[in-house]
């Protein structure tokens, strides 16, 4: 036992390195996207800002519901094949899930432009456009984010955060201001465009890099393509993902519906400035979750419980010290965005509490998506998202913004909560970050 916790502890500080790497550029990647978005509140106003912030939020959404899982399913199959020499499955899920995510995402952008093509009318009128602008993105959006999931699995933390979060949040800003500068309205139409070729030329540089380390490596074998067996698994986790993502979405995307682009523009911000407690999870994630895998392949239980217990402390003490920064630095960043903005800092506060409790009950998600509790995790999170959609919608009538980010707060913490004993029924790992 004392030599199996000693290699976990090893693996763990090894790897403490990257995620300081990864959290690093999460935190450029937020600060470049914190440039672009106060640029782009202050050039297009509240109406336009809340439109575009709309529109993104459900770009993301879709195109990271469009791989279907298989993003995820990468940091759980390369991990194992790589561990277990299989050489044909690795190559068949790397095509399968590149060309299927590509595909899925084009089927459904395509619906929705057709759709909204003959019945304009769905949308209100400032939004038709730029919508059309944002099928385009969506299928780009997809492969990227399968090209960042490929190179997770391979523990090429990098190449999978650099390209998407840093290169493409530079590029958004920079087009912007360019097409501004040139004369273009400043508008969210001009703003979803200027999103799609800096999705376009972000991926370029990713699949490019992402393919020349994967054929300098490859293997001999024919391609093996189990797609049964890779969709069993990766459709609980795209269901997961969803619902994941809708948590960081829900709020936003009920507020589009209840009240006007201006106040939702005002919400927005906030949540922009909480991406960087989000980021801790997010790094932590990047350099653990292939390695939970790992660590089952090779049956080291040992070494898995000391990866949880270290992680899991890490991760809530550099989310506590990120989130007390973020607010106390609140009234600065919002005010940037403009003077009535700084009203958001209330909210900040909420939603920053309930991503901490929420950390406090450990990386539970990560464990249960790769070591087999997929289905009970997606069950959770689906019923749960349900939750969140309800209290929003009751609460908002109530308590306005507050009501959206005490609903996100409570749904938050309580993910964490239910997941972690879930963790601990189904695997028997205690992922509290309290637990001894």
């Amino acid at each position: 036992m004392a030599a199996g916790a000693s290699l976990g502890e090893a693996e763990a500080g090894g790897s403490a390195g990257t995620a300081l790497a990864v959290f690093g550029v999460r935190i450029a990647a937020a600060a470049c996207a914190f440039v672009a978005q106060v640029l782009m509140a202050r050039l297009m106003g509240g109406d336009e800002y809340g439109i575009f912030a709309t529109i993104w939020v459900w770009t993301a959404l879709l195109g990271h519901a469009s791989t279907w899982g298989l993003s995820q399913a990468a940091c759980r199959f390369l991990p194992t094949y790589r561990a277990q020499g299989a050489a044909g499955p690795e190559r068949g899920f790397l095509v399968f899930g590149a060309v299927f995510s590509l595909a899925a995402a084009s089927v459904l952008a395509a619906a929705g432009a057709g759709t909204l093509w003959l019945r304009p009318g769905l949308v209100a009128e400032a939004y038709r456009a730029p919508v059309l602008v944002a099928a385009l993105v969506l299928p780009l959006f997809a492969l990227q984010d399968f090209c960042e999931g490929v190179a997770r699995g391979r523990n090429w933390t990098l190449l999978a955060v650099v390209p998407p979060y840093l290169l493409r949040q530079g590029l958004i800003m920079a087009l912007m201001l360019a097409a501004v500068g040139f004369g273009a309205p400043a508008e969210a139409g001009i703003a979803v465009a200027c999103t799609l070729a800096a999705t376009a030329l972000s991926l370029a540089v990713q699949a490019g890099l992402l393919a020349g380390r994967l054929w300098a490596e490859r293997r001999p074998g024919r391609a093996l393509y189990p797609c049964g067996e890779w969709l069993r698994a990766a459709l609980p986790m795209a269901l997961i993902d969803l619902a994941g993502s809708g948590f960081n979405f829900v709020d936003v995307l009920v507020l589009g519906f209840l009240l006007p682009p201006a106040e939702v523009g005002a919400y927005f911000a906030a949540t922009r400035l909480l991406q960087f407690v989000v980021f801790v999870q997010y790094a932590a994630s990047s350099v653990t979750a292939q390695r939970f895998a790992e660590a089952q392949a090779r049956g080291d239980r040992p070494g898995l419980e000391a990866l949880v217990r270290r992680w899991s402390r890490l991760t809530l003490l550099a989310t506590l010290a990120t989130g007390l920064g973020v607010v106390g630095a609140g009234p600065l960043l919002l005010g940037l965005f403009g003077p009535d903005f700084r009203a958001a800092l209330p909210l900040l506060a909420m939603l920053v509490a309930g991503h901490g409790l929420a950390a406090a009950c450990g990386p539970a998600e990560d464990l249960l998506t790769m070591l087999g509790g997929e289905r009970a995790c997606a069950a959770v999170t689906i019923g749960l998202l349900a939750v969140a959609v309800l209290l929003t919608l009751a609460l908002v009538p109530l308590l306005g913004l507050a009501g959206a980010a005490l609903a996100a707060s409570l749904v938050t913490a309580g993910r964490g909560a239910v997941l972690a004993l879930l963790a601990y029924r189904r695997l028997g790992l205690l992922t509290p970050a309290f637990a001894r």
